[in-house]
């Protein structure tokens, strides 16, 4: 079969859009197939329907991989301001929430109208509802047997995705792609996703679901200091998210849950000026009442302030700044919002993101293993490595 383009993209979120405009606007001839009934489905609901679609303060430094170096070149070659240009030329209003994470003002269907009009103009056909059966590669040709016909492509980019949030169509398809041409794929698992409890932890929390305040979470040498929320079945929040992506079952999981402050010094303080009152009553004015009261039930003795001495405020203060988090697993795919492990970058070129093994087969975005923090760092990877693979197919 000869070929009927000069690339084919499987997949239409992210990454697969941003190759194929990329490679359009080159004057290739791109389809992209798509198995959703519309593209950017992740993106859609991303961000709470406002899109985090990047981080300004972008670095290597803020993404996982077996090989930490892989991710270096493309996001050197495309970068936040890149993909900020590409919004203000589409009047996208957006601004900066927190620590440079941007957020369309609007609507998050903005940016995949954006990426879409992109592809239209660069001549780039889209097909949704198209289901891949089988794909086959001979004499320098990729070959799909789709739901809508055959296609053909002496380049092949596969942007599947991982497996986190099924509901939204994810599926490992990708990886058995890889596999099928002879690459390995590390063990997958779910990336920043809440933490459940189990037994008398779950016991101890669970009423208090919905209860949210500041902490830092700490993994080994890892560190988040954001909002942790309670929820029926274990912890979810921003930290928790970001502290989920380095922990795994077994690990020691410790929460500071008073991150503003040196706990021994507020609480000898706090013992100076309110010696009558109750430590719950002080914990009340740093936490929220119900936990405070919580801790005061199961983990610290509730006594007026004065009733402490020196050893037993130094133990209470310990305890505040090294709270112990015993979390039994984590919420899995069904709410993860990304996929840690997948496509081996060893088989694949940091700057081009085609394939070691198999000329024209190209891989990007989430199916590779290359996972981003919390905050817009998966989009980035996205733009950064489909525009890699879209100026090298």
């Amino acid at each position: 079969m000869a070929p009927t383009h000069d690339v084919l993209v499987i997949g239409g979120g992210a990454a697969g859009l941003m190759t194929a405009l990329t490679a359009g606007q080159r004057g290739l001839r791109v389809l992209v197939v798509e198995h959703a009934n519309k593209v950017g489905k992740k993106i859609l609901m991303s961000g709470g329907g406002r899109c985090n679609f990047t981080n300004a303060g972008t670095t290597p430094a803020n993404f996982l991989s077996a090989n930490p170096h892989f991710c270096k070149s493309a996001l050197a070659r495309y970068t936040p301001a890149h993909f900020i240009d590409m919004v203000e030329r589409h009047r996208i209003a957006y601004h900066e929430k927190e620590l440079g994470q941007l957020f369309c003002d609007v609507s998050s269907k903005l940016i995949v109208t954006m990426l879409v009009d992109e592809c239209l103009a660069a001549g780039v056909r889209i097909e949704t509802g198209c289901s891949v059966q089988q794909v086959e590669q001979a004499d320098g040709v990729f070959r799909l047997d789709t739901s809508l016909g055959r296609f053909a492509a002496p380049s092949l980019v596969v942007a599947t995705g991982g497996l986190s949030i099924p509901s939204m169509g994810a599926t490992g398809f990708g990886y058995e792609l890889a596999r099928q041409f002879g690459h390995d794929v590390l063990p997958t698992r779910a990336g920043l996703v809440p933490l459940t409890l189990s037994g008398k932890h779950q016991e101890r929390l669970a009423d208090l679901s919905g209860v949210s305040f500041p902490v830092e979470a700490r993994c080994g040498k890892v560190r988040f200091r954001n909002f942790m929320l309670l929820t029926h079945r274990g912890v979810s929040g921003p930290s928790i998210l970001q502290i989920s992506s380095y922990w795994q079952p077994g690990d020691d999981l410790r929460l500071d849950l008073l991150p503003d402050r040196d706990a021994l010094d507020w609480l000898e303080a706090q013992q100076r000026q309110r010696p009558d009152a109750e430590l719950k009553t002080v914990l009340s004015d740093a936490l929220p009442r119900r936990f405070a009261q919580r801790l005061c039930e199961v983990w610290l003795p509730n006594r007026p302030m004065k009733q402490f001495n020196a050893p037993q405020l130094k133990e209470a203060a310990a305890l505040l700044a090294d709270w112990p988090l015993v979390a039994s697993g984590t919420e899995g795919y069904r709410t993860a919002e990304v996929t840690l492990g997948g496509v081996d970058t060893d088989g694949v070129s940091s700057s081009t993101m085609m394939s070691r093994h198999v000329p024209g087969l190209f891989f990007v975005g989430e199916v590779l293993d290359v996972t981003g923090w919390l905050g817009g760092y998966n989009f980035q990877w996205a733009w950064a490595s489909g525009h890699a693979a879209g100026m090298a197919v």
